[in-house]
């Protein structure tokens, strides 16, 4: 894998999970890496402190990314404390699985506001901010082009990011920036732990016969930040163990 070093990489939703190994991978390939984080402080910390261990740099810097003022504020930062932006990964994410007869406001709501309007505002700020040849990846699900009942809203907010990536890929084009989308399938998360019956789907539906781990995800991503991968932009990567 090229060298990162010399590059700074914001990473939403980096505290645990595909994001945590996303962060730790960059690390690992030399950029200096802002681990984004809403709640959980501790495992924030933690990641921090195993990319410092392994001889890395990095920072915690809270943000909800559901808020626009909070995307602003984690940007901000990070120019404040490294003086530029290289890499953009929207990762932050949840997921509600209910059929549409039994969704809410509020679970419509909370999906599409951290999902879709959080990852286009951040974009919008990576569009603002990022330096010239710089790299964007945003997470999305192989459920967009699968399917799954209960999955409805989660994968509507996803296939809005899909469609910002196919936009902003051409609008950043004349700046050597690459846009792409990147899409995990069943995928060994505290995410997946909640839905324990995908466990076994999952491993059934994959020809290698095995769930995804988050570092399967975080090599694709590594790859597409780097120089190697300067000739992709607008494409959104199946990274799901062929699942779809």
């Amino acid at each position: 894998m090229a060298s990162l070093t010399g590059k700074i990489a914001i990473v939403t939703g980096g505290s645990q999970g595909i994001g945590r190994a996303i962060a730790e991978q960059l690390a690992e390939n030399g950029a200096s890496v802002v681990v984004n984080y809403v709640h959980n402080t501790d495992k924030a910390k933690e990641v921090v402190a195993t990319i410092e261990s392994g001889g890395g740099e990095a920072i915690a810097v809270q943000a909800d990314i559901s808020q626009v003022a909070d995307i602003r504020s984690l940007f901000q930062q990070t120019i404040d404390r490294f003086g530029q932006l290289d890499i953009l990964v929207n990762n932050a994410g949840v997921a509600i699985y209910k059929p549409v007869v039994e969704a809410t406001d509020e679970d419509f709501d909370t999906t599409f506001a951290l999902n879709a309007r959080g990852t286009f505002f951040a974009l919008q700020e990576a569009a603002r901010r990022m330096v010239n040849g710089g790299r964007i990846v945003s997470i999305s699900t192989a459920g967009t082009v699968a399917g799954a009942p209960t999955a409805s809203f989660y994968t509507g907010s996803k296939a809005a990011v899909e469609q910002f990536t196919k936009a902003l890929a051409k609008e950043l084009g004349g700046r050597g920036i690459t846009v792409n989308t990147v899409s995990p399938g069943f995928t060994d998360t505290d995410m997946l732990a909640h839905n324990p019956q995908f466990k076994e789907i999952g491993a059934q539906m994959s020809p290698l016969g095995r769930l995804g781990q988050p570092a399967d995800v975080a090599d694709v991503v590594a790859f597409l930040v780097s120089d190697q991968a300067r000739w992709i932009t607008g494409q959104n990567i199946q990274a799901g163990g062929g699942v779809v």
